[in-house]
């Protein structure tokens, strides 16, 4: 038991890695941390926060990154040794650490390598020894192979999806952490693998059943002998090995956590069949008719097989491409450009093919986004020589996945450039009829109000908003008036089974048959 101020390390490497995308997370994805910067970006940490002053933390190295392709082996290797050679050097000037909060995803791929966040653990265990306790803090989508649980002296996730609680598990990792350096010290854990594996937008907690079954491990949580309680739903979007749901109980009283776990892993076993789409899913024809026939606004449509919060590379340009061949958003052609015919136009405007049917009601949209850094670069140079109202003229897209289409033309009007985005870079808007595109030099994700009104774009008063997520993040689920989950293609396809997982642990539900019911039963650790 530690009786003066525990020393914790923070330390970690966080990302989600798709290995059907061809992308990669090199350097350039990942935003470094080191030292008090690091001790810093925890808000539970702040000056005057409860957590800040009972225990001296000392931030090692945290690499994070936006979702996306394998890791380089390299660049896992780089984060990982750093993080051990700081660890150590610091215990042989300072003494053992007490503790090291280890803030991870769980879903991080890097080429040629299995498990890596366990090998991460590993080596970190490793570094600082057997007695210094290790809290975990991951990802519901996640996975949890045994290595990763062992490692880990207490281990635990998010409890929603969309994730509301991000912080709110981060302290309570290091929350849970400090109780048990006060007393008690390293805990038993029950762990078991569930050999189910789903897409985030079919387990959300916003819909049964997983709004009811992660009600029920927050309830485990709460109960006497129990430290913790966690259900990972693993990620889809892998193809290794541990990729399956996962559940830990953390305690002192064995007989109970283990009957827990198996509890809470029977129920998500046998509710295997009730998951279904957090939204009205369907392919993009009927996404769109229905969101054009709708006078609900603003209509928003989720673009979920390019996801690039979920892993996929960002520059699919399939459902762009059909986009920009629909009449309702077309424009009339004047001079070379499209000309945007405003929102709510009449009907009767000429449609892209020429025609004039009185059926076609002109609309507005938004699609959010597609990145070519090249694209971007002759946008914001047409738009330095010409500000608003440049014309341009640029193919755009599918620079690192071109499986499901090949670049777009984007011939338009420059709206707006700006240059700067921490995570964009270049942002660029432009107008093709009544379609807005915002192009991008890197990838980004679109998930608050402000990223489009900050590049002037009202998306409350456009028809269709399309942007490429999953389940749509609370500030979109609130401004939409209705919305759809559109089944595009892409390294994050929501139909699971035509990306063609072949290294799962098999059988794992819905790849495989079952000839008979798993085990379930906990494995004591």
């Amino acid at each position: 038991m530690t009786t003066t101020r525990p020393r914790v390390a923070i330390a970690g490497m966080s990302i989600e890695s798709s290995t059907f995308s061809p992308h990669r997370s090199g350097w350039e994805a990942f935003t470094l941390r080191r030292g008090d910067e690091l001790v810093a970006h925890y808000p539970f940490l702040a000056d005057g926060a409860p957590l800040r002053d009972a225990a001296e933390w000392i931030g090692v190295l945290h690499a994070r990154s936006l979702p996306g392709g394998a890791v380089p082996a390299e660049v896992y290797e780089s984060v990982r040794d750093e993080i051990v050679a700081t660890l150590r050097a610091q215990q042989a000037e300072h003494g053992s650490y007490d503790g090291v909060l280890l803030d991870i995803h769980g879903a991080m791929t890097v080429v040629g390598r299995d498990d890596a966040e366990a090998d991460l653990a590993a080596a970190v265990r490793a570094a600082v020894g057997p007695r210094t306790l290790i809290s975990t803090t991951m990802d519901l989508h996640g996975n949890v192979p045994r290595e990763l649980a062992q490692a880990s002296d207490l281990i635990t996730c998010y409890r929603t999806a969309p994730h509301e609680d991000v912080w709110e598990t981060r302290e309570r990792a290091a929350a849970n952490l400090l109780a048990r350096l006060r007393s008690g010290g390293a805990p038993k854990k029950a762990w078991v693998q569930v050999p189910v594996l789903l897409p985030g937008e079919k387990t959300s907690t916003r819909i049964e059943p997983a709004a009811s079954i992660y009600a029920d491990v927050a309830r485990v949580a709460e109960l006497p002998g129990v430290v913790d309680a966690a259900l990972w739903v693993g990620y889809a979007w892998a193809d290794e090995p541990s990729c399956q749901a996962a559940v830990v109980v953390t305690g002192d009283d064995e007989e109970l956590i283990v009957r827990e776990a198996e509890r809470l892993a029977r129920r998500y076993w046998e509710a295997r069949d009730e998951f279904v789409f957090v939204a009205p899913a369907a392919p993009y024809e009927e996404c769109v008719a229905t969101a054009l026939a709708s006078d609900q606004r603003p209509y928003f449509l989720s673009d979920s097989g390019d996801n690039p919060t979920a892993g996929g590379a960002g520059d699919v340009t399939w459902t762009l491409a059909q986009l920009l061949a629909e009449p309702a958003f077309a424009g009339v052609e004047e001079g070379g450009a499209a000309v945007d015919v405003g929102p709510r136009a009449e009907r009767g405007t000429r449609t892209a093919d020429g025609a004039s049917p009185s059926d076609v009601r002109r609309q507005t949209a938004i699609y959010a986004s597609l990145p070519d850094a090249d694209a971007a670069r002759t946008v914001a140079k047409a738009w330095a020589e010409h500000v608003a109202g440049a014309e341009i003229d640029v193919e755009a897209g599918a620079r690192v996945d071109d499986g499901p289409h090949g670049p777009v033309r984007l011939r338009g009007v420059v709206e707006h450039v700006s240059e700067g985005d921490p995570d964009a870079g270049i942002v660029a808007v432009v107008r093709i009829g009544g379609l807005r595109v915002i192009l991008t030099e890197r990838r980004k994700p679109y998930h608050l109000e402000r990223d489009f009104t900050s590049i002037g774009l009202d998306p409350r008063g456009t028809d269709v908003v399309v942007v490429k997520i999953g389940y749509l993040e609370p500030e979109l689920y609130n401004m939409a008036a209705d919305w759809m989950l559109m089944l595009t293609p892409g390294g994050v396809d929501q139909d699971l089974l035509r990306l063609g997982h072949h290294r799962l642990a098999a059988p794992v539900h819905p790849f495989h048959n079952f000839e008979q019911e798993p085990p379930l039963r906990p494995h004591l650790l």
